[in-house]
């Protein structure tokens, strides 16, 4: 499957991995931060990078202090109408300092990717793949940024 990353249609080479699935594939896979909180010294051991996926509720403090073992956060977004993953995103790059991918998953708006863009999200992964043609035109949707952000 196609993703965006850094404003690019890339192949997508993670794979999530759900609770319920005991073994990993093999490369690199994503699991969920409660997964990964209780068998991060298994998850260690695997072969391929490893990322953690994010919902609206969870409290990312609780995944700081590993954030330099972590290759992609996915910030999945059960429903449009949801925003404080935007909120996580900012804390994930200005007060973490986190330097790999954050990808919003889900049910997130192609008119959200500017937004998402300016404070951290760098790939995209909708639930429709026909729409990463207008994500990619969603970048362009101003010109202008009144404020500052982590871009």
């Amino acid at each position: 499957m196609q993703i965006i990353k850094d404003r690019q249609l890339c192949a997508d080479t993670w794979h999530y991995v759900a609770d319920d699935v005991s073994a990993l594939p093999a490369g690199n896979v994503c699991v969920s931060l409660a997964r990964w909180l209780k068998t991060q010294p298994e998850l260690l051991k695997h072969g391929g990078e490893l990322g953690v996926r994010i919902d609206p509720t969870d409290n990312i403090t609780d995944l700081a202090e590993s954030l330099d073992r972590i290759g992609l956060i996915e910030l999945n977004f059960p429903k449009f109408a949801d925003g404080r993953l935007f909120s996580l995103a900012w804390l994930l790059r200005s007060r973490y300092g986190f330097k790999g991918e954050i990808r919003a998953v889900g049910q997130f708006m192609p008119d959200q990717v500017f937004y998402l863009s300016r404070v951290g999200v760098n790939g995209f992964m909708p639930e429709k793949s026909e729409h990463l043609a207008m994500i990619l035109g969603h970048f362009r949707d101003f010109s202008a940024n009144y404020q500052q952000s982590v871009n």
